[in-house]
């Protein structure tokens, strides 16, 4: 399936650029004319992913995150965000609701978060290398 439309972005792992990674994405995704609960859902999916790059990918150091949105014919969505931070030893064990490695306030739901709000949630990590979290929704507020 080809993209008719993409768009990159790349921002540092700050906490202040979460909120602008999830307004862009939803800002390009708008041109599908989604919903008001759809561009909510895409949101909250981005923000998720982008602050578990954040906390979990850098830790305490700073790094790049990468944004890459298709949007396809059929008004399906895919967003890749990726980073280079210390990756996941375990992808099925973070991805369990309440797991968290840091404790305190972290309630360990991102990824249960991200699974709520999209299609499908894919992730691909390597440990020191970083890891990869692909969101796909289909748009039906188009219709």
């Amino acid at each position: 399936m080809k993209a008719i439309n993409t768009m990159k972005l790349e921002i540092e792992s700050r906490s202040v650029n979460e909120s602008f990674a999830r307004v862009a994405v939803a800002a390009f995704v708008s041109q599908l004319d989604p919903t008001i609960e759809e561009l909510g859902d895409i949101k909250t999916a981005v923000s998720e992913a982008v602050t578990n790059s954040i906390v979990h990918g850098y830790k305490e150091m700073k790094g790049k995150i990468y944004i890459t949105v298709f949007i396809y014919e059929n008004a399906q969505i895919r967003i890749k965000i990726r980073d280079k931070g210390c990756g996941i030893e375990n992808i099925e064990e973070a991805m369990q609701p309440l797991f968290t490695t840091m404790g305190g306030e972290r309630a360990g739901l991102g990824f249960a978060v991200m699974q709520s709000f999209t299609d499908r949630v894919k992730v691909i990590s390597t440990v020191g290398k970083g890891t990869t979290v692909t969101l796909e929704k289909k748009i039906n507020g188009r219709f």
